[in-house]
Order: C-alpha cells, then sequence, then structure tokens
C-alpha cells in the first residue's frame, strides 16, 4: 500500500487522512501537509490515521512535532486512532502508548467526532 496524505477543508478545520506505512521516508510527507495546511491560515488540524497500519519513533516525531506548531500558533491539533482501525486495531494507538505520549493528544474515534466540539476525546 502507497503511502497518502489527502486534506479535506471542514470550515475552520482541515482533515488530513493518512494511509499506509509512517516511517523515516514517508513521515516528512505528513510533516510538510502540516505546515502547509499552517501557512494556508488553518490553525484546527486533524490528523486521521485509522489507515495507518505501521509507526515507527520518526512517525510519532511528526505527530510531536505537529503538536508543537500548532500550540505555539494558537492552533489545535486532534488525532483519530479508532481502537479499531487499520485492519486489526490502531497501530498508532499502540506505540503512542507504549511511548508514553499518547497523552498528549486530543483523541478521537472518528473524524466526525474529532470535528464535534461538543465530544470529549476518549481518555489516554
Amino acid at each position: 500500500m502507497a503511502f497518502t496524505v489527502t486534506g479535506t477543508g471542514h470550515g475552520e478545520w482541515v482533515v488530513l487522512r493518512v494511509c499506509g506505512e509512517m516511517d523515516l521516508m514517508t513521515s516528512p510527507e505528513l510533516r510538510r501537509r502540516v505546515h502547509d495546511a499552517v501557512a494556508a491560515g488553518h490553525r484546527s488540524v486533524v490528523v486521521d490515521l485509522s489507515g495507518v497500519f505501521f509507526c515507527d519513533s520518526s512517525g510519532v516525531g511528526v505527530l510531536i512535532a505537529a503538536r508543537r506548531l500548532l500550540r505555539s500558533c494558537g492552533g489545535r491539533l486532534r488525532l483519530v486512532l479508532p481502537a479499531a482501525g487499520a485492519e486489526d486495531g490502531s497501530h498508532v494507538n499502540r506505540v503512542l502508548g507504549a511511548l508514553g505520549v499518547r497523552r498528549l493528544f486530543e483523541v478521537f474515534p472518528d473524524a466526525e467526532a474529532a470535528l464535534d466540539d461538543d465530544v470529549r476525546p476518549m481518555s489516554a
């Protein structure tokens, strides 16, 4: 499966849907897309990782850097990490939990919930 990042606007939010393996070779594309969204004036970004079936430390680093970037400009970052995503469960969710950084992120089960300010994030 090829790595892809597709973006769609939803009012004040932009949703970046990521599919494939997020590793040293592919994660710079997500970094670029987040930077492009911020440069275009978006301060509210949802990164939908439900289609990611592998994530290494460089992918985690990109997510942490995206959080830092958005916080520095008064923005918001939300992640979509479904309990059962990318076939057999959210690999990214497990990796973030194992590294102890999942609590840094607002996590939602799907993009619809992430876009709704009335829905509370899932607990870490």
